[in-house]
């Protein structure tokens, strides 16, 4: 694992205990495993999309909504922003998000359970599906099984947005 990815898991435990909040905590504000926290934590997995929205959702404070990152200020360590769009919808299946790419961001691929749509609103985003990459202009839009391995980031040296959908079936 990379010392970038590493960061994201020091950072997701900084905030927990900057919050107080024991790996058991976070999982019951959060709906993410206690095992998955641990590993994300220790840097031993990359989280999926969803995961990390889920976690940054539990750590963020409701009068912080604008700064929805699990980073804190500006993007995360991967290059990109992610801000809820269903913030105290509890009981969800589907996440809907906004996400801001820094120009030229960093491709990490991941895949989970469930599928999502993503929708190109600025920019132009490089998919990658599998052995496959794409590119997503605005308008663009691409619906997958995120079993695949999937990743997202801003192309042509210019930053990029998007809002998606995660589907996570129960």
């Amino acid at each position: 694992m990379s010392s970038k990815e590493n960061k994201a898991g020091k950072r997701i435990r900084m905030y927990r205990e900057n919050h107080g909040w024991s790996i058991w905590d976070l999982s019951q504000k959060s709906g993410v495993e206690e095992k998955v926290i641990n590993a994300i934590e220790k840097g031993e997995v990359m989280p999926a999309l969803g995961v990390l929205v889920k976690l940054s959702r539990a750590l963020t404070r409701a009068d912080d909504i604008e700064s929805n990152k699990v980073a804190g200020e500006g993007m995360n360590v991967l290059g990109y922003a992610s801000h809820s769009l269903a913030l105290g919808k509890p009981d969800r299946h589907m996440d809907p998000f906004r996400i801001e790419f820094a120009a030229d961001g960093v491709d990490a691929v991941q895949h989970h359970e469930g599928e999502e749509l993503i929708i190109c609103i600025s920019g132009e985003v490089e998919l990658t599906y599998g052995p496959d990459k794409t590119v997503l202009k605005a308008g663009d839009t691409a619906y997958y099984n995120s079993c695949v391995n999937h990743g997202l980031r801003a192309i042509g040296g210019k930053p990029a947005s998007i809002y998606g959908i995660v589907f996570i079936p129960v």
